[in-house]
């Protein structure tokens, strides 16, 4: 394992470890063996043409089990199967980038920190539509709720509106607690970052946050994440094709992933 005890690394490191206790836990549960090794994770991590990086969210994870009593309450504005899929942008858009990310991947917050205002520009510009995917494997892997807490949160968010919802989105990865901090798990302070989303904290908001409205909804987008065959995240495809931003010196820059992403579509 590599000695390197810069953030980035110790981040990729840590979600190793997460990764194969995650493996081990499937594996007595279902009785497989599983091909992915963490070695192979690290090595993807690393690599110029990676594509996915992080954790292997695995099948049929417990974070992502509807929660057992609540009825599923799939929140306004959503699309897809069973209203799993969030879409922000012009529906009329050319092009489709889907987003796979777990709100606890400090991968993820990297490349959102790196080159986040670009992918949004290109969705305010016309370029393509955003379909988020959003997963909650990591807190299996890294212990607490807080990724499906915040994609609850989230979805009460989406039922505000799809600008509210991008809006605590961006929030929450600005303020994405260390990886094996459960700081999302906590709802006040969930509701405390609301506060930084101008109109969002409304009383309905703050119901739903607080009683849990949306985590059967936020369990379903989960099951439908670990469906959808992609192995981790922060997995970025446009069109169809996996776009590769993340290399051996980090996440893209937004110049760079406007200029992948002209490239890509040949404009």
């Amino acid at each position: 394992m590599s000695t390197d005890s810069t953030p980035k690394q110790t981040a990729r490191e840590r979600l190793a470890e997460a990764h194969r206790a995650e493996l081990k836990a499937n594996a007595r549960r279902r009785r497989v063996v599983v091909a992915a090794s963490v070695a192979a994770v690290l090595a993807l991590a690393g690599a110029t043409t990676v594509a996915i990086a992080t954790a292997d969210g695995g099948p049929g994870t417990a974070s992502a089990a509807p929660t057992p009593g609540k009825p599923v309450v799939t929140p306004a504005n959503t699309t897809g199967p069973d209203g799993t899929v969030v879409v922000y942008g012009k529906a009329d858009a050319p092009h489709t980038l889907k987003v796979y990310e777990d709100f606890r991947c400090p991968i993820c917050k990297e490349l959102e920190d790196s080159a986040g205002q670009s992918v949004q520009q290109l969705a305010d510009s016309g370029t393509y539509k955003i379909e988020y995917h959003l997963a909650a494997f990591l807190d299996d892997g890294l212990g607490g709720k807080g990724s499906k807490t915040a994609l609850a949160a989230a979805g009460a968010a989406l039922n505000e509106g799809v600008d509210k919802f991008k809006q605590f989105h961006d929030v929450l990865y600005a303020n994405q607690p260390a990886e094996k901090v459960d700081g999302f798990g906590d709802v006040n302070h969930i509701l405390d970052l609301a506060a930084k989303v101008p109109g969002l904290k409304t009383d309905a908001f703050t119901k739903a946050v607080t009683e849990g409205t949306y985590l059967p909804w936020a369990g379903k987008v989960a099951d439908a994440f670990q469906a959808s065959g992609v192995r981790g995240t922060p997995t970025v495809i446009l069109d169809g094709k996996p776009l590769q931003v993340l290399t051996q010196q980090g996440p893209l820059t937004g110049e760079q992933y406007t200029a992948l992403v002209r490239q890509s579509i040949g404009g």
